[in-house]
């Protein structure tokens, strides 16, 4: 605690961002060798660089993918293409086979033969195949004399064209990213193999153990893991869904350790890092705490409390809704906690204190003063204007598209249609879009309950923003029908997105006409003009942002020319670098860096469908039947480690030195919420899964063994 005051106190002197601090970094595996190889050596790592990852020989980056394109991350376990993630990033997939007869949320789901493993249409699984820098070819088709937004377009048609010119191999694609607010760019080659099978989970009392109380907590019991497996062509190919294709034989899966790990113990995480916001300047931090983040706590606590009541009447509706409010309640809970840390720790202060060294540091040279002089004055200006923006692009986001799912079904439909589009498909291609897109939607809706949602949050949008962002719908509403609750009934009993045979009806005579005289369609058309309007407002002061982010993270990085450096995190793959490590939180508290089965026992409550106990695996922890995965007469069910994740990280792969697997990461820890801001190395901690639990879970409770065969154990 001393060693945490102490920092505090002189936060003002080391106070820098993106520099490696104790174990803070989500690094690009390209500059592995360049930037971390040396300090990884010393804390424990016995691979190479080159054995992480690698152009021309098998690697560690082979083994890892990314879910969907960046919503969670899954590493291969076997040489038949066997993926281990999360089990809430296949929350979805087990909530889609689900049924009251067939509850595999609640009762869990073991494929016995591979031909039983369960499809997923729209599933993928992306490969990382290489990445490199072309900072030089991008930055050098631009100069000082251009606008802003001549600047991005330029970026854009020539980003648009390396990624064209590298995807020359059949199946890969090809995208450059930003980093460092547009300081560098870098080029990543993907492979993406579409049909991905549910292959087993535990049930929910083990995958979600401890369910939203735990969420973000530590100590941790959750077996919070669930399997797949990518199927390819024959000839190794990826392909859609067909009974003719074959478990994927990958260039590197990894090993898994039975050996565990002990305090100290080197620990490295590979994953597809979401989003992090570290360099945030202080005026950006007060919107998230002021704005964003209120905004998002009060708009779904009144959805998720209709979403729970109607789950709660209904088994069918429970599984309906399952996922949808698992997606919203997770994030719900994030940003209680991120403003908690942040107010903690005085972030805003502490980024006013590094924006007040840079300024100094700006000041001591002509040159600097003439390029980076206004930098900081026109950011905070910018910030200033574009907070009714922001609280009108917040809004709009929660009430509108995480909303009432009639609006978003409403805004794919048109996308997905191309009736506004003079070169469309043909109208027999878009019928069969639209069927699958409506199966898809109709499966898990509950037109009552989704109702309920869109009145709740139509007034929440007409409550906190002020008149003149309003659409006109919107203001004549209460003069046409007398309150939303009505429009809502004449919407819910007229519109072709909220009955599935007034749809199918639809989609057999579509016209843009008739979507035009849709009154859903004519809602959610009324709200994105709105948007696009308003954004077209405040157009020139978002260039004006962005240019001066950039230009601020420059002179930042200059200035801090002696340290090593690290972009925000952006979907793209990233390792980091730790040890497995306790943490005291505060005052007379320190948590141990592993939890037990036992504690699992003393959460018991059968009264709490967040705490209940599958019978079979009480018995088995009476009878410490633990097989060759206990130490010690106890089974190890979660570690932490100082790892540096974010979302998109779920279901990484945590790997020793060896370059075997110990676990599975699943969350970060309350006390450390500020992280995608602020990384806090006393506090910030990575929850995993101990893999040995995992395999327990496996082979002692659901007696899968064939999954434990195919999977290549180091003892």
């Amino acid at each position: 605690m001393k060693k945490l005051l102490s920092v505090f106190l002189s936060v003002s002197l080391i106070f820098t961002i993106n520099i490696s601090q104790a174990d803070e970094g989500m690094w690009l595996l390209s500059l592995i060798k360049e930037l971390n190889m040396e300090e990884m050596k010393e804390k424990g790592l016995e691979l190479s660089a080159e054995d992480i990852y690698s152009i021309n020989n098998s690697s560690l980056k082979d083994a890892v993918v990314s879910l969907d394109r960046g919503s969670c991350t899954a590493e291969v376990i076997s040489s038949e293409g066997l993926l281990l993630t999360n089990h809430h990033c296949g929350y979805g997939e087990i909530q889609d086979h689900s049924t009251p007869e067939h509850d595999y949320l609640k009762n869990g789901f073991w494929a016995p033969s591979n031909k039983k493993e369960l499809p997923n249409p729209g599933k993928t699984a992306t490969f990382l195949v290489r990445m490199e820098e072309v900072t030089k070819q991008v930055l050098d088709s631009v100069n000082s004399d251009m606008t802003e937004k001549e600047r991005q377009q330029k970026i854009r048609e020539v980003t648009q064209n390396i990624s064209k010119e590298a995807t020359d191999k059949k199946f890969h694609e090809a995208y450059v990213r930003s980093m460092f607010k547009g300081n560098r760019y870098f080029l990543f080659i993907t492979k993406t193999y579409k049909d991905v099978r549910l292959v087993g989970a535990p049930p929910e009392s083990i995958g979600k153990f401890g369910g939203d109380t735990d969420n973000w907590m530590w100590p941790r019991h959750t077996g919070d893991f669930s399997l797949f497996r990518i199927y390819a062509n024959p000839d190794g190919s990826p392909a859609e869904y067909s009974e003719d294709n074959v478990p994927l034989e990958p260039k590197h899966y990894l090993p898994i350790s039975l050996d565990g790990y002990e305090e100290g113990d080197f620990s490295m995480t590979l994953g597809f890092a979401g989003r992090t916001q570290r360099y945030l300047p202080s005026w950006g931090v007060k919107q998230v705490m002021e704005i964003t983040n209120p905004t998002r706590i009060s708009v779904r606590e009144k959805k998720q409390n209709i979403m729970k009541a109607a789950m709660d009447s209904s088994e069918k509706i429970r599984i309906q809704y399952a996922s949808k409010y698992a997606q919203s309640s997770n994030y719900y809970k994030y940003s209680i906690g991120q403003n908690k840390q942040l107010k903690r720790l005085n972030v805003i202060q502490q980024k006013k204190d590094l924006e007040d060294s840079l300024r100094e540091w700006i000041s001591q040279k002509p040159k600097r003063e003439e390029k980076y002089g206004d930098v900081l004055n026109n950011l905070e200006d910018a910030y200033k204007k574009l907070r009714p923006y922001q609280k009108f692009s917040d809004v709009s986001n929660e009430t509108l598209w995480q909303g009432a799912e009639v609006l978003l079904f409403a805004t794919k439909v048109m996308r997905n249609s191309n009736l506004m589009s003079k070169n469309r498909d043909t109208l027999q291609n878009v019928r069969e879009k639209l069927r699958r897109l409506a199966e898809d939607h109709f499966e898990d809706y509950h037109a009552p309950t989704d109702k309920k949602i869109f009145v709740a949050m139509m007034n929440s949008y007409k409550n906190q923003l002020d008149e003149k962002y309003h659409p006109r719908l919107v203001n004549q509403i209460d003069k046409n029908y007398g309150s939303m609750k009505n429009f809502a009934d004449s919407l819910y009993a007229q519109s072709v997105f909220t009955n599935q045979k007034r749809f199918n009806a639809f989609i057999e005579d579509i016209t843009i006409k008739k979507l035009r005289q849709d009154v859903g369609f004519m809602t959610m058309v009324s709200f994105m003009r709105q948007m696009r309007t308003q954004r077209k407002k405040f157009r020139s002061t978002l260039y004006k942002k962005d240019k001066n982010m950039r230009l601020f993270v420059q002179a930042l990085l200059k200035m801090q020319k002696d340290q090593k450096h690290y972009p925000d995190a952006n979907s793209t793959m990233r390792f980091s670098y730790g040890d497995v490590a306790d943490y005291e939180p505060k005052d007379a508290v320190k948590y141990n860096y592993y939890t037990t089965l036992k504690g699992v026992m003393q959460k018991k409550d059968p009264d709490d469908e967040e705490f209940h106990v599958p019978d079979k695996l009480e018995k088995l922890y009476k009878n410490k039947n633990y097989g060759r995965y206990g130490v010690n007469g106890t089974m190890r069910t979660c570690f932490i480690t100082d790892n540096d994740i974010t979302g998109g990280n779920s279901g990484s792969p945590v790997i020793n030195g060896k370059g075997h697997l110990i676990g599975t990461a699943f969350d970060g820890n309350w006390e450390a919420m500020s992280g995608d801001i602020k990384y806090v190395p006393e506090v910030q901690r990575c929850i995993n899964v101990d893999i040995r639990y995992v395999l327990f879970v496996i082979d002692k409770f659901a007696g899968a063994q064939r999954l434990i065969d195919e999977m290549k154990i180091v003892e």
